[in-house]
């Protein structure tokens, strides 16, 4: 059986980060869209249709704390451009200038390169949104060795999925498919040991399409992330120091303590662009719903029950909040049962703008009683339900 050498695994690496750069690259785009940072400009006498200026998006990304520092920022730009994610309008700056110049991201005027690179990427993308979403998935957790992997498929399964889903034509095309996902680092076997085999061997994606990315993650390429995977909420705060096998987002409580907490969030990660490659053809995509293990200690000082939360004379008074989603979702992270409460806020989200707080309880979700469910009963409930989300909560009275 063929294992993965190191020049594959440093190549396989390599495309990875690329991928990683392109979607941080697409999420900052659409957060830039809502933002109103992107839109036409005019400059001598001429309009430049969806384009930011570099100076005002170096402030933006300092007071959203993408970047510490103005180096920073200018150096997260230039990897977008080196990368040919975004562009001077007129191409007459090759670096990227911390001026009142005009730049715009390469998906928003056609000119984003439609390489091999690209097809493989958005395919994999493709065929995971569809495998997530299909009932009785062939990804599943399994175990290998005394290891425990979540969302797995084995080669053959997937070469089997591939033909009957009219993927491909037949199991040497689905091989030459598998191969080229996990040359480009989309998956791999769980172990790393071997290439794509039509055989029992275990595999699983390893790209995290979902979660939100911290654009200082692009400047290190040598911090691959955790492959392990389990269903869990759906909401990503901001990344905490990225390290392998490290999913830490910060929670922020009402004391202002720094808590750590494990979690993934609902983003738009849309496809590309289009392609008239029968082989890479992809399909448009949201991404899929990632997830990181964890079973973080709970917020709450101690436990409640839903009688004590309705009991006449409680101490908790009764809030709506209206969160109207943003590119990559609420921001906020839900856990327990029978009530539920919220585990974490990102202090940047549309959640936390709206109101919410740590340890406030989850009565109802878009005017559904949901007291008695638990949080991946309501994790569902929001991530099926509208962009814009309507909950109540019962919060203590300081």
């Amino acid at each position: 059986m063929e294992r993965v050498s190191n020049s594959l695994k440093n190549k396989a690496t390599e495309r990875h980060h690329r991928a990683e750069v392109m979607i941080a690259g697409e999420q900052l785009r659409l957060r830039l869209h809502d933002g109103k940072l992107i839109k036409d400009r005019r400059h001598h006498l001429r309009t430049y249709p969806n384009c930011f200026v570099a100076k005002e998006l170096t402030d933006w990304l300092i007071d959203h704390k993408e970047a510490p520092d103005r180096e920073t920022g200018i150096r997260l730009m230039q990897k977008l451009m080196d990368h040919y994610i975004i562009h001077h309008v007129c191409d007459e700056h090759s670096d990227y200038k911390d001026a009142k110049l005009l730049y715009r991201f390469r998906k928003d005027d056609g000119t984003f390169p439609l390489n091999k690179d690209v097809k493989v990427f958005m395919r994999g993308q493709s065929l995971y949104e569809t495998l997530i979403n299909v009932e009785d998935s062939i990804l599943k957790a399994r175990e290998e060795n005394s290891v425990k992997y979540q969302r797995t498929f084995l080669g053959c399964e997937m070469i089997d999925w591939l033909i009957q889903e009219g993927e491909t034509a037949n199991r040497k095309e689905a091989v030459e498919l598998g191969r080229a996902l996990l040359e480009h680092g989309i998956i791999q076997h769980v172990s790393g040991k071997h290439h794509f085999f039509d055989s029992n061997l275990l595999y699983q994606f390893r790209i995290n399409f979902r979660r939100r990315r911290r654009l200082t993650e692009l400047l290190n390429e040598n911090s691959p992330r955790a492959l392990s995977e389990s269903p869990d909420s759906p909401f990503c705060l901001r990344k905490l120091n990225p390290e392998q096998g490290n999913t830490s987002f910060l929670s922020v409580q009402p004391n202002k303590e720094i808590k750590i907490v494990s979690a993934v969030r609902r983003s738009s990660v849309t496809s590309l662009a289009g392609s008239s490659n029968p082989y890479f053809a992809p399909t448009p995509s949201l991404g899929f719903l990632p997830a990181a293990e964890c079973n973080p200690k709970s917020v709450l000082k101690r436990p409640v029950t839903n009688e004590e939360l309705l009991s006449p004379g409680a101490p908790y008074i009764k809030k709506t909040l209206t969160i109207v989603g943003d590119a990559v979702g609420w921001g906020f992270v839900v856990r327990g049962g029978r009530p539920c409460h919220i585990q974490a806020v990102d202090p940047g989200g549309p959640a936390a703008a709206a109101g919410m707080k740590v340890c406030q309880f989850v009565f109802s979700v878009n005017g559904m009683y949901v007291l008695h469910l638990d949080y991946p009963t309501i994790s569902s409930l929001i991530m099926t339900g509208p962009r814009t989300l309507v909950l109540e909560v019962m919060e203590a009275i300081e």
